[in-house]
């Protein structure tokens, strides 16, 4: 029986073994495989070793279950690796050409008539900016001739 502590160290080693494949895989692609740790490029001989016997798919997921084994025992798992199966990917198919969405125009909105210029959306009139600004300086103007 699986502890839950062990599947969560397993689902971790997972992930990270995951995740340090793709980017050791490209890093290699990029001409930057000595820069990588000696376990790294271990596991990267053994990948390369394994393609010539099977496909990519199968020689990625048998050096990622490698990776995840040691992952699993250097983060402290018990006994043998419960198997964490990845979640089923969708086939892949030909793109479909009948599944594209025709693009639609929004409807034109109407234009507002002049009679409701000066009016809110929500009803209210509204001041023009002028007859505030005439406001303003009639009220400056006051305080100035009080502080006198």
């Amino acid at each position: 029986m699986v502890k839950a502590a062990d599947m969560m160290i397993a689902r971790r080693a997972d992930t990270r073994a995951r995740a340090d494949f793709a980017t050791w895989k490209m890093i290699a692609k990029l001409n930057g495989a000595s820069s990588l740790s000696a376990e790294a490029q271990n596991f990267l001989a053994s990948y390369k070793a394994l393609l010539k016997d099977m496909s990519e798919d199968e020689a990625t997921e048998a050096t990622i279950r490698s990776m995840y084994k040691t992952y699993y025992a250097e983060m402290g798992g018990i006994g043998k690796p419960p198997d964490v199966r990845p979640a089923p990917s969708e086939p892949k198919t030909e793109p479909k050409t009948d599944n594209v969405t025709a693009f639609r125009r929004p409807a034109a909105r109407l234009a507002r008539p002049a009679a409701f210029a000066g009016v809110s959306p929500n009803g209210k009139q509204q001041l023009p900016v002028a007859l505030i600004f005439a406001c303003l300086v009639v009220v400056y103007v006051g305080i100035r001739m009080l502080w006198r």
